[in-house]
């Protein structure tokens, strides 16, 4: 079976699902796009990951896997989504130490926070790609991604309300802005900083 590689399009919150994220993942030679349904945890190690603006104070659970690995010198080649059954993906990271190459099985969420982390390729089957993936021509249209991924929750997050806390961002200054930006990463509130950081962008 043939692998084909991937890219991570964003993360968008779920409006069908409370505390739900949307990861979607894009083919890099074409234009389907692999939808997962992640918990909110797992949504702001990889946000964070990918954005690398936002440093949290102390280490998450994926930097604290990344910091263990670099000290024993263990390094993710890759990652494979592998496997899709009943709704549910199946990964592996590829891990290498002493030229020795182990697979370790894991939940897709937690595998392409830590491949960010090392700067692995994500890779999964043809023939999976060919099962699931979506055509999405527009952002208006992620929410068929939330209804196709649905199955795949991976992390039961607690319910969010963000529109009440988005409309509040709105009624602040720049300058607020960044503090309560600076706040929220020191109280490790990452939701929040990633709310306050979309609204500063909004306004450059």
């Amino acid at each position: 079976m043939s692998l084909v590689r991937l890219t991570i399009k964003g993360i968008s919150y779920s409006q069908t699902q409370n505390g739900a994220y949307a990861l979607l993942l894009s083919e890099m030679e074409g234009e389907r796009q692999l939808p997962i349904v992640i918990g909110a945890f797992e949504a702001q190690s990889i946000a964070i990951a990918i954005e690398k603006d936002i440093r949290p104070p102390r280490p998450l659970t994926h930097d604290l896997f990344k910091n263990f690995a670099d000290r024993f010198s263990i390094i993710v080649k890759q990652v494979i989504i592998h496997k899709l059954v009943d709704g549910v993906f199946y990964s592996s990271l590829i891990c290498e130490r002493d030229k020795i190459e182990e697979i370790i099985d894991a939940r897709t969420s937690d595998a392409i926070a830590l491949a960010l982390r090392f700067n692995a390729p994500i890779f999964t089957y043809k023939n999976i790609l060919d099962k699931a993936g979506v055509h999405l021509k527009a952002t208006d249209e992620q929410e068929d991604a939330y209804q196709m991924a649905t199955p795949d929750i991976e992390h039961k997050a607690p319910e969010a309300t963000p529109t009440d806390n988005d409309n509040n961002l709105k009624h602040k200054s720049l300058s607020e802005l960044n503090n309560a930006l600076e706040e929220a990463v020191n109280n490790e509130d990452y939701e929040a900083a990633a709310r306050i950081r979309d609204e500063i962008s909004k306004r450059k």
